[in-house]
């Protein structure tokens, strides 16, 4: 009997290969190719017909653009994220690490959904039916009428769509999804792309909004190919240290709304909560003022927060340290040599340890003011004055440059009851009598050593 003749594919681009090889010849990437069979060329002819759907060509200014309705799913900061609810026809991606709490979220939001009038369907393929019904008590969801669906093949679960007409419906997971026109397994690179191009077609012709939840790699990415971030609407991420009872909800892609908006939830006994003031978390509660700390206002999204930087400056050896923590070490010794170039404070013989309180990772340079007054005040063993904080770029001449949005950020600190502020110049509100910036005394600088003399003078 002649032997199968198989190939080898990679499961990060999907690319073929007729040997093994250690490296993938498309992308590049080491290891990553697998053994697999060849789909057989006769079901392979017509596989696609059904996707492919006849259009006529339409002038664009002719094309009525219609707002899409969108349904709140009962879950405010999940509606943050995803633009303000579940679109009809959208499809909607969700990755994260294993016991994070997708299936935890999308449960308790199916829930919410269908006690609003909502028909909808969960595709379980991980677990059975009775999984799911235990962890809906659990979560405290009991008489809850969110229809269960324990299945793994795409035909049936295409079927069922189609007889049920869901609103929304969940399949957790994609991975676990097989189709009988291909002979590989389920989760391989061509299964994950097949079914997932067969469900968003159903979404489109139906009108139902789909969300799948999909594996990550160790590396965080979403597992499968990366067609599938393509192919769909929306993709989220979730994130956070397990250790944590708060978790990170990331827009990465949303075609119906703003991208890296970010909703904060927190891990209980009954399942995620929404936590509407995610500033608290990032403050350190001091009774009193310490020296080092300065808060800053930082952006996710379109969401002004509150984090705290602390800094520590100590005596250190012939090769000082610089280490930080949520924040870019590179910029760091950046804006030490700022520091003692324009605002003559010294720091070459001291180690320097620099920290975003709350494990918030801060990626825009509107930090560096709050970071330059942190190590002044660590240095100097002074504090600063309660109810402060700062934000700004600072550019390598000493001069401040203005963060994007300023006037939100000031209105949320404004909000929180701070009442002391150094900011960029061209960040100073025009109305300073609004009641928005009410108990705010406001100090607009425009070069490190003035920032400097204002705070000795505070």
């Amino acid at each position: 009997m002649a032997k199968e003749k198989t190939h080898y594919v990679c499961s990060d681009c999907g690319g073929t290969s007729p040997k093994w090889q250690g490296k993938c010849p498309s992308c590049q990437a080491w290891n990553t190719l697998i053994e697999s069979a060849p789909e057989s060329a006769s079901p392979a002819k017509n596989r696609f017909a059904s996707l492919a759907k006849t259009a006529e060509v339409a002038v664009l200014g002719d094309i009525d653009a219609v707002d899409m309705s969108r349904t709140p799913t009962g879950h405010e900061e999940l509606d943050r994220v995803l633009g303000g609810g579940m679109v009809e026809g959208g499809v909607v991606l969700i990755g994260g690490d294993p016991g994070i709490g997708k299936s935890t979220l999308l449960l308790q939001a199916l829930d919410s959904l269908q006690r609003s009038g909502q028909n909808t369907l969960y595709v379980t393929g991980e677990e059975s039916g009775a999984q799911v019904a235990l962890r809906a008590r659990r979560l405290g969801l009991d008489g809850s009428q969110v229809r269960v669906l324990a299945e793994i093949g795409l035909d049936k679960i295409l079927a069922t769509l189609d007889s049920m007409q869901p609103d929304i419906a969940v399949i957790d997971s994609i991975q676990t999804v097989y189709s009988d026109q291909l002979t590989s397994a389920p989760g391989s690179v061509a299964q994950v792309r097949e079914c997932a191009a067969h469900l968003t077609r159903a979404a489109k012709a139906s009108g139902v909004c789909i969300v799948l939840v999909g594996h990550v790699t160790k590396e965080g990415a979403l597992a499968g190919p990366r067609v599938l971030e393509h192919m769909v609407d929306t993709v989220l991420y979730f994130e956070g240290d397990t250790h944590s009872s708060f978790r990170l909800v990331r827009a990465i892609k949303n075609r119906f709304g703003a991208v890296n908006e970010i909703g904060v939830f927190a891990m209980t006994e009954k399942g995620l909560k929404g936590v509407s003031n995610p500033s608290a978390i990032f403050l350190s509660q001091h009774s009193e003022p310490v020296p080092g700390s300065c808060v800053m206002v930082t952006l996710e999204g379109t969401r002004p927060m509150l984090v705290e930087i602390q800094a520590l400056v100590d005596s250190g050896g012939p090769s000082p340290r610089r280490l930080s923590v949520g924040l870019d070490k590179d910029r760091l010794a950046m804006l030490l040599a700022v520091l003692h170039r324009h605002a003559s404070v010294a720091c070459m013989d001291q180690d320097v340890f620099v920290n975003a309180v709350g494990g918030v990772r801060i990626s825009e340079p509107a930090a560096d003011l709050a970071v330059l007054l942190a190590i002044t005040s660590s240095l100097r063993g002074k504090p600063l004055p309660k109810g402060f904080f700062a934000f700004g770029e600072v550019g390598l001449a000493g001069e401040v440059r203005p963060a994007p949005r300023g006037q939100e950020r000031l209105k949320e600190a404004a909000k929180l009851g701070f009442s002391v502020a150094v900011v960029p110049k061209a960040n100073l509100p025009k109305n300073l009598k609004s009641k928005d910036f009410e108990g705010l005394t406001i100090h607009a600088v425009e070069r490190v050593e003035q920032a400097m003399e204002v705070v000795r003078n505070l």
